[in-house]
């Protein structure tokens, strides 16, 4: 059964119980791991996947509490002798810095490295990132600090569909993204300069017509208090994510 694991569930910074935002959506033949902070490679064994096994990469943005553990997530599957095609998927910023970063570890030293296939994305709305028998991806730009994408996935062929705001204010291109969506994950830092509050995100989620909404991206402290922020402008249910939580996906 296809199923949407948090690895991480924390904004920039970070605590014992809750690691930065990142999250595998995994069908029969799909494991895309979104976002790459910290250590990736212990998170994934903590959830029981062998990070081996990923199959795309999909960077939103090139702030370090997303991209940070992208190189050693690299390394280390190089390491574990990793065959398997990686695809890593980007805004065309995002991945000429990252391959910059990758750059001053000397990456095209190492010897036998498995291939690394990078997928510029230009910023459209409704960009297609790609599509297999099982899932169709897609993606816009979002209103953050810097260039970031929010994501749409469609299962195929149940048509259920999750969506991901990533970083980013309050913008009509997540209510788009999300239309409809039986899940929509959205970030709830707080409302600020490139974020949104839980009560913001349910407004977005309620424009969207979104079934449930999920909080993710939060101050830690503020963890408690989230849903029922959300559940002033949201009537649908609201989840707040928390660490290794497993959602499946019919």
């Amino acid at each position: 059964m296809a199923e949407l694991i948090i690895l991480g569930s924390a904004s920039a910074i970070p605590d014992l119980q809750h690691e930065n935002t990142h999250m595998l959506l995994q069908t029969e033949n799909h494991r895309v791991l979104v976002d790459a902070p910290g250590n990736p490679i212990v998170r994934l064994q903590q959830a029981g996947i062998d990070p081996l096994s990923i199959t795309e990469l999909i960077l939103t943005h090139f702030h370090p509490d997303h991209v940070a553990g992208a190189p050693l997530f690299l390394m280390v599957s190089w390491l574990k002798k990793r065959v398997l095609p990686l695809h890593v998927y980007g805004l065309d910023e995002t991945l000429t810095n990252f391959e910059k970063l990758m750059d001053l570890y000397q990456w095209y030293a190492w010897p036998d490295m498995y291939p690394v296939i990078f997928h510029h994305l230009p910023t459209h709305q409704n960009q297609p990132v790609f599509t297999s028998s099982e899932l169709q991806v897609v993606c816009a730009p979002v209103k953050h600090i810097i260039p970031n994408i929010g994501l749409r996935f469609t299962l195929q062929p149940a048509g259920t569909v999750v969506a991901y705001s990533s970083d980013t204010e309050p913008t009509q291109a997540v209510v788009q993204l999300a239309g409809g969506a039986h899940l929509l994950v959205h970030e709830a830092s707080g409302a600020s300069l490139g974020h949104t509050s839980a009560e913001q995100a349910g407004e977005i989620a309620a424009q969207a017509g979104a079934h449930r909404l999920m909080l993710i991206h939060y101050p830690t402290a503020r963890q408690d208090q989230l849903a029922a922020e959300a559940q002033r402008t949201f009537k649908g249910e609201v989840l707040v994510a928390r660490d290794l939580l497993r959602v499946p996906l019919s």
